[in-house]
């Protein structure tokens, strides 16, 4: 709950922060207005921890590059068409944008950039009213044009014009509005949320890259849920991850299975819950909540209705892992995060195998095999995917699967199984066989790993006996 007194006190150490009263006092020695602007101030009155000083003022450009150069280390002017100069200022970083009155053409999300001369009138275009509270400096006064405050003690996310017009102008504005909702655990206003619904094709002019950007922001945030139900909810998501809405399959009164859609909003919340108990203090792990996130949407395309009332969905992980690269390579993420999700995807159902029955010591080290570098998030996705309610099922699971860690880590101290490789290597197959590199020599290599895989070490001279067995069968 938000506190005046104390957000008044926080308002008034960040107007005593080293860097701000620097700049404070330079500008108002050229007689320029300065305020510090958007999140940083929200952030103060909220008690929560800022991390970007942003500010804003009537100076231009190239009056802002002058007043900044003898009070930073460096200074980046790649925003100034768009009015924003960028320092480091006592180590810190900082942009300070001359205030703006933008217009955009609906058709792309390219504003046509006028400057402004009130700050109340650059604060009207922001995107929430949250955002749309400054704090001049260094007189201290907080400029509030509308109604943020009052918005902050409602928790509430609203635009501070008309949405529609809002929205209209910047789509993008809509994705933030669902990453606001997880970041500050607010409620996005009915006429807010209306108006999303009623725009939501038109983020079709936003690129996949911008479109992506905010995901991941979404996804980073301590409870991206809120956002995932705020997308859902409006069909904003239909626009650029259907995958999603399309988890909620329907159930009629002789088929029932579990609802896929809640499920893996619950398996996202517990991945999140084991990457905190397993790496804290760590930054999110914005790829294992993809997978997460994505686990399971190749179920719809693979479900089967059977006859007594039975539902299946053989081999949604195959279908699964294709549809999450198709999609992540759409909305433009990097090939390393498209290869982890994907196969992270490709993975989740392995090891349910081992819980109906004990696995070799072979099976265990296939398992670390496949899984490669993205062990560790195959432990946390495989224990977020129990979502049951059945208590008993649930524990047995649980333990099922601390079982076949206790044994992985018991396998790498006697074979050391990250670095696993054949007894023979390529140039001594090729020895052995009288061959040329080539097809066959990869062939006889798999084989050889498998029996490593298998039977563990059997020494070099029993290795080439089993190698040379198996080509005179081959042959």
């Amino acid at each position: 709950m938000l506190n005046m007194s104390e957000g008044v006190a926080r308002l008034g150490e960040l107007a005593d922060h080293p860097v701000v009263s620097t700049l404070a006092r330079v500008f108002a020695a050229a007689g320029r207005d300065l305020a510090i602007v958007g999140g940083p101030v929200r952030d103060a009155l909220l008690g929560r921890t800022t991390h970007d000083l942003d500010f804003t003022t009537d100076a231009r450009p190239d009056e802002i590059l002058a007043l900044v150069k003898p009070v930073s280390s460096v200074q980046w002017d790649v925003g100034r068409a768009f009015g924003t100069i960028g320092a480091r200022v006592q180590g810190e970083q900082v942009e300070i944008t001359t205030y703006r009155a933008d217009s955009y053409d609906g058709v792309t999300r390219k504003p046509t950039v006028e400057f402004g001369d009130t700050l109340e009138a650059d604060l009207t275009r922001r995107d929430f009213t949250v955002n749309a509270m400054a704090l001049r400096v260094p007189a201290r006064t907080l400029v509030d044009p509308t109604g943020g405050l009052e918005d902050l003690l409602a928790g509430r996310l609203r635009t501070p014009i008309d949405p529609a017009v809002s929205f209209g102008d910047d789509p993008l504005r809509m994705l933030r509005a669902a990453r606001f909702a997880s970041q500050l655990e607010f409620t996005v206003d009915d006429d807010t949320r209306h108006a999303i619904t009623d725009l939501r094709h038109t983020l079709q002019i936003v690129s996949p890259e911008r479109i992506q950007a905010e995901l991941v922001r979404l996804l980073a945030t301590d409870d991206p849920v809120r956002g995932i139900r705020v997308l859902v909810d409006t069909g904003l998501v239909e626009e650029f991850l259907p995958e999603i809405p399309a988890l909620r399959l329907e159930v009629d009164e002789h088929h029932h299975h579990k609802d896929v859609y809640e499920h893996s909003l619950t398996a996202l919340r517990q991945a999140i819950a084991l990457e905190r108990q397993r790496h804290p203090g760590s930054a999110p792990d914005v790829p294992l909540r993809l997978a997460a996130l994505l686990h399971d949407i190749g179920k719809p395309a693979t479900r089967r209705l059977e006859p007594g009332g039975g539902v299946t969905f053989h081999h949604h992980d195959v279908k699964g892992a294709r549809m999450a690269r198709k999609r992540l390579q759409a909305l433009r993420f990097d090939a390393a995060t498209t290869t982890v999700v994907s196969r992270l995807v490709e993975l989740h159902l392995r090891f349910f195998g081992y819980a109906e029955g004990a696995w070799t010591d072979a099976a265990v080290r296939r398992y670390v095999r496949d899984a490669g570098d993205e062990l560790e998030r195959l432990h946390i996705l495989t224990r977020a995917d129990v979502t049951t309610r059945n208590k008993r099922k649930a524990q047995r699971l649980a333990s099922a699967y601390d079982d076949i860690e206790s044994r992985i880590a018991t396998l790498r101290e006697q074979e050391e199984m990250d670095a696993i490789r054949p007894e023979l290597d390529g140039n001594r197959i090729q020895e052995i066989l009288g061959l040329k590199p080539g097809r066959e020599v990869g062939e006889a290599y798999r084989f050889l790993l498998d029996l490593r895989l298998d039977e563990g070490m059997v020494g070099p001279e029993e290795a080439e006996r089993r190698l040379r067995e198996w080509w005179a069968a081959r042959s």
